[in-house]
């Protein structure tokens, strides 16, 4: 198993539909969620339905890893201060070849590709730009858990 990390970076969106009733932009911000793990984007204020980000994510990533769930999901999400957030629609991109590439030559990238979102009445709702790239870090063993230089505390059995 190889271990390395997953970088996600979103670029922008389009045509993202006015969910806030409100007031007349919204400002979008995106959930980024790979294997139990989470990330936001910064919020796109008064950037209506054409935001950027140019924001780069980063997540551990294994492969073959556990389970055979390779999608990355981004949920974009409309901040509002005084209720709660509104859900604007999602997409899902599947980064298992990228990651078998990747692990063969060390690293592979996707470049930034425009993705549909889609709302909860599966009705388009704009483009998400998104670019993904692994590059991979090590071969897992299984004596050590080690991420970024940090090596994991747990069962640590050294002498003081």
């Amino acid at each position: 198993m190889s271990r390395g990390l997953l970088e996600v970076v979103v670029v922008a969106a389009s045509g993202l539909p006015n969910v806030d009733f409100l007031t007349d932009k919204i400002d979008p911000y995106v959930v980024v969620q790979y294997k139990g793990q989470e990330r936001k984007t910064s919020i796109a204020r008064g950037q209506g339905g054409n935001p950027e980000w140019h924001q780069k994510l980063t997540f551990r990533a294994e492969y073959p890893g556990s389970g055979s769930d390779y999608h990355i999901n981004l949920k974009l999400m409309d901040h509002d201060t005084f209720s709660s957030d509104d859900f604007i629609g999602q997409t899902m991109i599947n980064v298992e070849d990228l990651l078998g590439l990747g692990v063969e030559n060390g690293s592979y990238e996707m470049n930034p590709t425009k993705f549909r979102v889609i709302g909860n009445d599966k009705s388009y709702h704009g483009e998400i730009k998104v670019g993904v790239k692994f590059t991979k870090t090590s071969d897992y063993n299984g004596d050590e858990e080690e991420f970024g230089g940090w090596k994991n505390s747990y069962g640590d059995e050294s002498d003081d």
